[in-house]
């Protein structure tokens, strides 16, 4: 499974959402590759990712891809990181 994790600049935000989703992935059993990226780069990454983690405001950016958007409002709370990665992953 290959997941993107977007910010505006891709340094900063990015990386701790990459850090999280890793723990997240981890708690749930599954493998994956988690990069960080910004969202210029990300548009391109995204056409052959499973999934993009992104906040709600960049969402629109990344266009039409077939990989599967997620709004991630708090890139803190693991609980919303789990829960929403659980939804894609289980179904």
């Amino acid at each position: 499974m290959k997941i993107v994790c977007v910010c505006g600049m891709g340094i900063g935000t990015s990386v701790l959402l990459k850090m999280n989703a890793e723990k997240a992935l981890e708690a749930l059993g599954v493998s994956g590759d988690v990069e960080a990226s910004d969202i210029g780069v990300a548009r391109g990454m995204a056409r052959t990712a499973d999934i993009v983690l992104t906040s709600e405001d960049l969402a629109p950016e990344i266009g039409e891809v077939p990989s599967k958007v997620i709004v991630i409002n708090n890139f803190f709370d693991m609980d919303e990181i789990t829960e929403k990665l659980r939804a894609v992953v289980a179904g």
